[in-house]
């Protein structure tokens, strides 16, 4: 089975609701989105409302996976550029496959649906993003087509005596 993404979903009480537990599961198993584990639905709660106040301004568009069960699977959102001399790229944050999809491609999926996503937004040439060093995740990013342009040592402190490069990735969509 594979995902079925949309673009801009409506955002009702069960994807709001999906999203939530779904950056929760995330984190809790170690993915790299903002958290470290342990965390809850309500430490997630005001991460996601800013995600959701940038999309009600127009700043920012989600995608969503839903799997076979039509429960959401993986998501990623894509921030616009502010900067004027900038707005020929954007950002996609918070990219996320549930657990227990992990091994079946759909990481790959997501980031095919982002990239198609963004060469339907006028002017978006490239996409940027940057992720937690000594997880692989560079090596992974590399294999869906993105390039390292960039790396800050030591910049996430994971936890005391524990600092992770900030890894700054590009996909060329031209």
């Amino acid at each position: 089975m594979s995902l079925t993404f949309t673009l801009d979903p409506a955002v009702t009480p069960e994807l709001r609701d999906g999203v939530l537990g779904l950056w929760t599961d995330v984190s809790n198993a170690g993915g790299s989105v903002g958290f470290v584990p342990p965390v809850t639905p309500d430490a997630v709660r005001p991460e996601l409302v800013k995600h959701l106040v940038a999309m009600a301004e127009g700043r920012t568009r989600l995608l969503v996976g839903h799997d076979a069960d039509g429960r959401v699977a993986a998501t990623a959102f894509l921030t616009l550029n502010t900067h004027r001399l900038m707005t020929h790229w954007l950002w996609l944050y918070t990219v996320m496959v549930h657990p227990r999809h992990q091994g079946k491609g759909y990481g790959r999926d997501l980031l095919a649906a982002a990239a198609d996503a963004a060469r339907g937004i006028e002017g978006i040439e490239a996409i940027r993003l940057t992720c937690r060093g000594g997880l692989g995740l560079e090596r992974f990013y590399a294999s869906c087509g993105y390039k390292e342009v960039g790396r800050v040592p030591d910049a996430i402190r994971v936890a005391p005596g524990d600092d992770r490069d900030d890894v700054i990735m590009l996909l060329p969509l031209r």
